[in-house]
This record gives structure tokens, C-alpha cells and sequence, in this order.
């Protein structure tokens, strides 16, 4: 699947990356972690989608773990007096 030149793998990049970016505009903290995750989510997708898995890992791995930590504490709950 191409789109004005550029291929649905490509495409799944760029979406990653501007969520990721859009993500750090946000004043809120849990949008922040929100969107970011989403992010994270469609770079371990692209991740994937690379031509072997030798290169994918890297971006596998480092997204991966960071939506670990973004679901952690977007579910995590708040001590009280902290």
C-alpha cells in the first residue's frame, strides 16, 4: 500500500512520531502518558514491520518498555500526602 509515495510502513512511522510529539505539547500529565502510549504503541507495530527482526528490535524493545511505564502510572494509584 503506497500513498503519495510514501508506504504503509512508513506511514505507521510518521504517526508514531507525531504522536509522540503531539504528546509532549500537553499540559496534562495523563494525556500526556495517553498519547505517548499511543505512540509507543504504533513504534512497537513499525517495530515489527521492518524488514527483519534484527531491525526492528531496538525500537521494539525501547517503545515497548516505555508503554510499560506509561501504563504503570496512568494506572497506578496516588498515595495520599505525596
Amino acid at each position: 500500500m503506497e500513498i503519495l509515495g510514501i508506504t504503509g510502513t512508513e506511514l505507521i512511522g510518521y504517526l508514531a512520531s507525531l504522536a509522540v510529539l503531539i504528546s509532549f505539547t500537553m499540559k496534562d500529565l495523563k494525556n500526556l502518558r495517553m498519547i505517548n502510549a499511543v505512540g509507543c504503541l504504533l513504534f512497537v507495530l513499525y517495530g515489527f514491520l521492518m524488514p527483519t527482526l534484527r531491525v526492528g528490535l531496538p525500537i521494539i524493545i525501547t517503545n515497548f518498555a516505555i508503554l510499560g511505564i506509561n501504563i504503570y502510572h496512568l494506572t497506578a494509584r496516588k498515595k495520599e500526602g505525596i
